[in-house]
């Protein structure tokens, strides 16, 4: 019997179906099938997953558009070199390594799902770790093979493997994201730094742990996560929603509080939060989002301020300036840095 040819605007429909979750087994296997029939047709689909996600449709249900795909992807990348220009720190190379950095963290999903089909075992075989980067001055919006929401502010990274799903759902972050955990009580979400573990099966939290940071922070806004302690032997310790934990990296000492977890991941909205933050942390955040250098004199370091900015429009030297009216401190532009002081 003669195989029914397939049109590409079949194919567009399977693959807008697959990257929204809404396909079933049969239409996954045809999408397979027919992206493994040469190099033409597997090229096609990693290019469409391409487009979709850099266009910034993920997690979207409307009908795929590749002309207006391509258009958001292109408007993308015009301002991506603009911001580039602006800062005038990043090389050409650098962004697009990056980019496609997070580009492979979704053409890699039909490489498992493929194998799923044929047995575990040919999944699990032949797996490398996936790299998503955020750089200093932008923050990356992704999802995960599982579905999981991230979202990763500059200056930060996570690490996973291609089989990232199939029998387990670990990770590494270094620096800060927020996540929209799904569901899956046989397999649990976890992840791992150098300081503390997080355990959960499906929530939301923001988790902060840069390598230049004093303390370690988990805000849970739903859900339950459970936190283990790789600095000094102690019990686990179990967060419900609205409560804040605190790790210090020099003591070890976790400290748990209850708070309004709202603001805790505004900045996934691009806008700063502070509520009576150091000045010195407040420099570092600036510092990553701006993708500037900023001193803080000794004595001001200790100094606290409460207040939001947004980043989208504003610039340091505006948010700097707003800080500096409180009298507290002043500020000045000199080699290549600013200095508060």
């Amino acid at each position: 019997m003669e195989r029914k040819e397939i049109h590409k605007e079949e194919i567009d429909n399977l693959i807008s179906m697959y990257l929204t979750g809404n396909i079933d087994t049969q239409s996954l296997k045809t999408l397979v099938a027919w992206s493994k029939e040469s190099s033409e047709n597997s090229l096609y689909v990693r290019n469409k997953i391409e487009i979709w996600f850099s266009s910034g449709v993920a997690g979207s249900v409307t009908p795929f558009d590749k002309e207006k795909a391509f258009e958001r992807f292109k408007n993308r990348i015009e301002k991506a070199t603009i911001a580039e220009e602006q800062k005038q720190r990043f090389t050409k190379s650098r962004s697009l390594k990056i980019f496609y950095r997070v580009a492979a963290a979704i053409l890699i999903i039909l490489l498992p799902l493929a194998g799923y089909w044929g047995g575990m075992e040919t999944v699990k075989s032949g797996f490398s770790d996936i790299v998503v980067e955020a750089p200093m001055g932008a923050r990356t919006k992704l999802y995960l093979p599982d579905g999981t929401l991230v979202w990763l502010n500059a200056g930060s990274k996570i690490t996973y493997s291609q089989g990232f799903g199939v029998d387990n759902r670990d990770l590494t972050l270094e620096g800060e994201g927020y996540f929209e955990v799904k569901r899956n009580e046989e397999v649990p979400f976890e992840i791992s730094t150098k300081e503390l573990d997080l355990t959960v099966l499906g929530t939301k939290f923001n988790f902060r742990n840069y390598e230049d940071d004093e303390e370690v922070v988990v805000n849970l806004l739903e859900g339950k996560v459970k936190l283990r302690n790789e600095l000094v032997a102690s019990a686990d310790v179990y967060m419900s929603p609205n409560e804040k934990v605190i790790l210090s990296k020099e003591t070890g000492r976790m400290v748990k509080t209850k708070i309004n977890t709202s603001n805790s991941n505004l900045w996934t909205k691009d806008e700063l939060y502070f509520d009576e933050l150091l000045l010195e942390d407040i420099a570092k955040q600036l510092s990553r989002s701006f993708n500037v250098k900023i001193e803080v004199a000794d004595s001001l370091k200790n100094q606290r301020f409460y207040g939001s900015f947004r980043i989208v429009g504003n610039s340091i030297e505006k948010i700097l300036e707003t800080i500096s009216s409180t009298n507290r401190m002043k500020y000045k532009y000199e080699n290549n840095r600013y200095v508060v002081y």
